[in-house]
């Protein structure tokens, strides 16, 4: 069972975790749009193997188990598409409208959960899913009337990018109950750059300045800093408890959007975002009769990997 302390730790690792995140993506908004989506991950990814693989091999850690070695690749194969349809979307439309969609993926996450690991749903999510599916329907309005081709290309991309994360989502609650955050970080960080290794004969460019290589170091040490967050969260935290924290990168996108890039925030923006904000909120009013052990949905993941 999750100790009081241990969550209140938990939200709080969560918490950290969406600001960090959220100043990844503003790096690599800058970074793709100057050099591209490919180049702005690789050397991201780069750094992030180095930065991970000294912290992680250095404590000598033990070979995962099958079961978690396959999880950990699953994760970081989905990482990698996620992630490039989501930067490509960066490079298409503002940064606090591109996180205003990608609120969806909570509330699809709920369903996931309760569908792959039996976490409880109730009826309040049903509901919550129609109003934030209004939401995303109020997001697109001003690009569906203006038919602006490529915002409505980066909208569709972080939309399918959402989709993707809301699996991700889960993928991460069960590593995170039979694996260490250091373990996951670097893994998912070794798949994710294997993948765009694979590809550098033909699409990679080296460096072409100190700057950018220090952006490209900054995006790969705050991603590993929330993707550790976000496992010690996710081991001692319920989906239900975390997902919602996810609602403050709006404010983080808002502002750095507005600093970095000079954006600025439709009204389309603000009531989209604030549509799906309402419905989590409605959401997790039943939050805790979902409530589950983790020993008992660790038994779940361990139940079907036999």
């Amino acid at each position: 069972m999750v100790r009081p302390a241990q969550g209140r730790l938990a939200l709080l690792a969560g918490a950290a975790g969406v600001a960090l995140f959220s100043g990844m993506d503003a790096t690599m908004k800058s970074l793709s749009l100057q050099h591209g989506v490919y180049n702005a991950m690789f050397w991201r990814m780069s750094f992030g193997i180095i930065i991970i693989g000294a912290l992680y091999l250095t404590g000598r850690p033990r070979k995962p188990s099958r079961h978690t070695l396959r999880l950990h690749v699953k994760r970081g194969a989905l990482t990698l598409v996620m992630a490039s349809l989501f930067f490509w979307g960066l490079t298409q439309i503002p940064l606090a409208q591109a996180v205003g969609l990608s609120f969806i993926a909570p509330i699809i996450a709920l369903f996931l959960a309760a569908w792959l690991i039996n976490e409880p749903i109730v009826p309040n999510d049903y509901i919550a899913s129609v109003i934030a599916l209004l939401g995303v329907g109020v997001l697109l309005l001003e690009e569906l009337l203006k038919f602006e081709m490529q915002s409505l290309l980066g909208s569709a991309a972080v939309l399918l990018s959402a989709v993707m994360y809301a699996y991700n989502l889960i993928l991460q609650r069960q590593q995170a109950l039979i694996a260490q955050p250091l373990e996951i970080s670097f893994y998912q960080t070794l798949v994710t750059f294997v993948g765009l290794a694979l590809l550098a004969p033909w699409w990679a460019e080296p460096l072409p300045d100190l700057r950018t290589g220090i952006l490209a170091a900054t995006a790969a040490s705050l991603a590993l800093g929330a993707l550790i967050c976000f496992s010690y969260a996710y081991r001692h935290a319920v989906t239900a408890s975390l997902v919602t924290l996810e609602y403050t990168a709006f404010i983080w996108a808002a502002a750095l959007g507005w600093i970095v890039f000079d954006e600025t925030i439709s009204l389309n923006t603000l009531s989209g975002t604030a549509l799906i904000v309402a419905a989590c909120v409605f959401q997790i009013r039943g939050a805790g009769k979902r409530i589950v052990p983790n020993e008992e949905i660790t038994g779940r993941i361990n139940n079907k990997a036999e």
